[in-house]
């Protein structure tokens, strides 16, 4: 009997164990009555959480979503988040108007950006249509080039100013997805199997320099590119989505990429202490403010291939095409 009751209790107090275990894994990384350490979330569309379908009544038409892996990251941690990213931000929007977010008290930042200023979505807008109308290898051509001559110096500039308005915080600056699988399933766009494998090395190149730069500057990176194989448009379960309504969505990761793709991504590198203060660092910075206008500065979305315009009448005459039997095909 007393060997009986020593076995209860031992297997008793593993069980406890176990219970305290999961439930301290399960815990806010903040404990109660503690001050929440402060993560400022920057960037653009793919950090605001465009795609989502649902979005924050916030000003300025940023799409700011509860769904977006930064509000999901700040939950799950009991961060105070500090959600400044915007859709359609460019490296200018996010310096004239997200850095002032940043101080010295500033733990955690998340950074997004640069697809815009390679001008994505237009190029997207551009490559969707029908190759009689399409104009997609030379907007690849003019994006890659923006990515390769201006953005690394762009990026350097940005991230040099993270860093002295925020001297202590640890910062990841995360990558873009590639948007495509080969295969074109909406019946609204025309991608060829070729556009598409240059618009996916186009994302690799944009990756590959935003890396070398923020690595650079001492930022962690994180690179979708791995998570989301097997879920780009198209795929099931796709995490990205293709054509939508609105169609400002279009081609943006949808809840499930959020919380499957770039929140497992980003979690385990936002976490731990940040860089010792350089001396005399007072998280303000002391460089002048950009010789920008933010107004204006905020890309475009993707905008659905307009093929009844009068440019796009004339393209198919020029290419000997019947558009009335070409839309009756098409309808």
């Amino acid at each position: 009997m007393r060997r009986l009751l020593t076995v209860a209790g031992l297997t008793l107090a593993v069980l406890l164990s176990s219970l305290s275990a999961a439930a301290a894994a399960v815990a806010p990384a903040t404990p109660p009555g503690a001050a929440r350490p402060e993560y400022v979330a920057l960037g653009d569309s793919y950090a605001s959480g465009v795609g989502t379908g649902s979005y924050l009544d916030d000003e300025g038409g940023c799409q700011r979503s509860s769904y977006a892996y930064p509000a999901l990251l700040a939950r799950a941690r009991g961060y105070a988040l500090r959600f400044r990213a915007c859709s359609g931000a460019t490296i200018a929007h996010v310096r004239g108007s997200q850095l002032g977010a940043l101080s010295a008290r500033t733990r955690y930042v998340s950074l997004s950006v640069g697809g815009n200023d390679a001008g994505f979505a237009q190029v997207l807008t551009t490559c969707a249509t029908p190759w009689w109308l399409a104009d997609c290898d030379p907007a690849v051509d003019r994006a890659r080039a923006v990515v390769r001559d201006l953005l690394p110096g762009r990026l350097r500039a940005l991230y040099a100013e993270v860093r002295d308005r925020a001297p202590r915080a640890k910062v990841v600056v995360v990558g873009y997805p590639r948007i495509f699988m080969g295969t074109d399933c909406d019946l609204g766009t025309w991608f060829t199997r070729a556009e598409q494998q240059r618009l996916n090395q186009t994302a690799d190149l944009l990756n590959a320099r935003t890396a070398r730069a923020a690595r650079a500057a001492g930022f962690a990176f994180a690179h979708p590119g791995r998570s989301f194989r097997g879920h780009a448009v198209c795929d099931d379960p796709a995490w990205l989505n293709g054509l939508s309504i609105p169609v400002g969505e279009s081609y943006h990761p949808n809840r499930a990429g959020h919380a499957e793709g770039l929140l497992p991504l980003v979690r385990p590198l936002l976490r731990g202490a940040g860089p010792a203060a350089r001396p005399g660092a007072s998280g303000r910075s002391s460089r002048p403010a950009p010789a920008v206008r933010t107004a204006g500065t905020r890309a475009a979305p993707f905008r659905r291939p307009d093929l009844r315009s009068p440019r796009a009448e004339r393209a198919a005459e020029g290419h000997g095409i019947d558009i009335e039997a070409w839309w009756q095909r098409h309808p």
